[in-house]
């Protein structure tokens, strides 16, 4: 699966796209593979805060329920409530209709913490 160009990585395997002051993320590829079959999805509300590194969302599998880490810190402006009955979005289109949440950044600096597709990629490599 190729990747959208211009997206960030934190090593916990969430992904995001930043427009202005909005990002939008999700779980990568590696993290739906590693999870397999999904079978739940928790998010946070409107208006919830985020920090960065901190969990924010909570994703079950036939295998594990895995907290979804926050790749940046903000305010939650929009959830993706069509994955709630339909997490084969999540697992065919991770970085597309397979998103999680829009917020609205507090502190773009820790943009500076996240990786490139290049640093994900060595990541996974060491996952593998």
């Amino acid at each position: 699966m190729s990747r959208p160009e211009g997206l960030k990585f934190s090593k916990s395997h969430e992904w995001v796209r930043i427009e202005k002051d909005i990002a939008t993320t999700g779980i990568t590829d590696f993290a739906v593979k590693q999870l397999s079959d999904l079978v739940f999805v928790d998010l946070p509300e409107v208006t919830d805060l985020l920090e960065q590194g901190q969990p924010f969302a909570e994703v079950e599998s036939v295998k594990a329920v895995s907290d979804i880490y926050a790749p940046l810190s903000g305010e939650v402006i929009e959830i993706n409530e069509e994955i709630g009955d339909n997490l084969d979005a999540v697992s065919k289109d991770p970085f597309g209709a397979g998103w999680f949440v829009k917020f609205r950044l507090s502190h773009p600096g820790e943009v500076a913490n996240l990786l490139d597709e290049a640093g994900y990629d060595k990541v996974c490599a060491a996952s593998s």
